[in-house]
């Protein structure tokens, strides 16, 4: 009999994985996975990190597969207490709840900590999804059922998927980082019946401008482009507009298959 070495085939099946020749691995799959033994940089490869990746998706598709119809709101982790933005917030939170919305912020403090406190106290269910970040301070006190996302891209998925429609208060990169998102998914039809608000005029009139004046008077972008979305300044009129478009899609209908 002779030597592993001797006796090393030309191809190596891994699962759905081929290697031949000089790629082809010594051992097995089962025996690399009982081996006691070794480094652990295993787990910061990239196959590691598609489970990780699979597993947040699942963790956040199990805890909001139940949720009722929701809103996100989005907003600056950076708004003061007590600031018009803030109390903005609480009251848009608190109205939501009352039309019958679940609210579902990044959990964070700021404008979500307001809105995760306004349904809080008008006794909705106030939902937080939280991101792995080196400065973040954790998910506020108003928030009842609470994810923490390792990925963006993944805690973006379910802002989408488990909302109705996005309210988007005054904020920085990560809320325009949400909001373009969602724009973008309304304009290519990946989403549909996806209302967006922007509230307060004064912040978003700049970037409104622009998008008028720059982006599609230079053909970036069309004009009906710019009805994807709303601007108010009031909070009735705010949830008024996320909400009105909600609710489950027509049918569609069955025309059966051609012979």
């Amino acid at each position: 009999m002779g030597s592993p070495e001797e006796a090393r085939p030309e191809e190596q099946r891994l699962g759905p994985v081929v290697r031949r020749r000089d790629q082809i691995q010594p051992g097995t799959t089962d025996q690399r996975l009982l081996d006691t033994e070794g480094d652990s940089q295993w787990v910061h490869t990239d196959p590691w990190r598609v489970m990780r990746i699979q597993s947040e998706f699942v963790e956040g598709f199990g805890a909001l597969a139940e949720l009722p119809s929701a809103i996100s709101v989005f907003g600056s982790a950076r708004t003061a207490p007590g600031s018009p933005e803030y109390d903005a917030a609480v009251r848009i939170g608190r109205a939501l709840v009352d039309a019958g919305f679940a609210v579902i912020t990044g959990g964070g403090p700021g404008a979500m900590e307001a809105a995760n406190r306004g349904a809080r106290e008008a006794g909705g269910i106030s939902v937080g999804l939280g991101i792995e970040l080196p400065f973040e301070q954790g998910l506020n006190p108003h928030v009842d059922i609470g994810v923490n996302f390792r990925y963006f891209f993944v805690r973006k998925t379910m802002f989408v998927k488990y909302a109705q429609g996005f309210v988007v208060m005054p904020g920085g990169f990560g809320t325009l980082d949400e909001l373009f998102e969602a724009l973008t998914l309304v304009q290519t039809g990946k989403v549909t019946r996806f209302p967006v608000v922007l509230f307060g005029s004064a912040y978003w009139s700049g970037l409104v401008d622009w998008l008028r004046g720059t982006v599609v008077a230079e053909g970036k972008a069309s004009a009906r482009d710019l009805l994807l979305f709303h601007v108010t300044d009031d909070v009735d009129e705010a949830v008024a507009l996320v909400t009105k478009e909600t609710g489950p899609p027509p049918p569609i209908p069955y025309e059966g298959y051609e012979a």
